[in-house]
């Protein structure tokens, strides 16, 4: 048998390292445990425009990406607005892992429930039928038609 004597110091680094991994495992535990996430629709009160009018009406698209853990996803979203309030909304995706593909299905049946009749400006979406990864890619997309329609 070898043996061989090892530094206090390398003994604690190995220990911090091995408490380090453990924590980064533990942020990766399944998606469904990400899906747990609350319910909010509330202000993100960092825009210049405002609801009352800052927005033009019209028909806007823009896209949005968000990471599972297996995979980074994309969404379409398309948003109406009259007079900075959104009147219609349309998600479409591409899921390419077959969990993204239920969660997509789920919100997009859940978003229009959310987000019509709210102003642009309140829009921040956080978790809609049990899905809370999508939403990242809905803020994404509702940011970049913010800049789209601001007047």
């Amino acid at each position: 048998m070898i043996s061989q004597a090892v530094s206090p110091t390398v003994r604690k680094g190995a220990a911090v390292a091995g408490i380090a991994g453990i924590l980064v495992l533990a942020g990766c535990s399944g998606a469904a445990d990400a899906e747990d996430v609350p319910a909010d629709s509330g202000s993100t009160g960092d825009s210049t425009a405002s609801a009352s009018g800052e927005y033009a009406d019209g028909t806007y698209t823009a896209e949005g990406s968000y990471q599972t853990p297996e995979t980074v996803e994309q969404i379409s979203v398309t948003l109406t607005l009259a007079d900075g309030v959104v009147t219609d909304v349309e998600v479409t995706g591409d899921p390419q892992a077959r969990e993204t593909e239920q969660y997509q299905g789920e919100f997009v049946a859940g978003i229009a429930e959310e987000v019509v009749g709210v102003p642009l400006d309140e829009l921040n979406v956080s978790r809609v039928a049990g899905s809370s990864l999508t939403s990242g890619g809905f803020n994404a997309a509702v940011e970049d038609i913010k800049d789209q329609a601001a007047a």
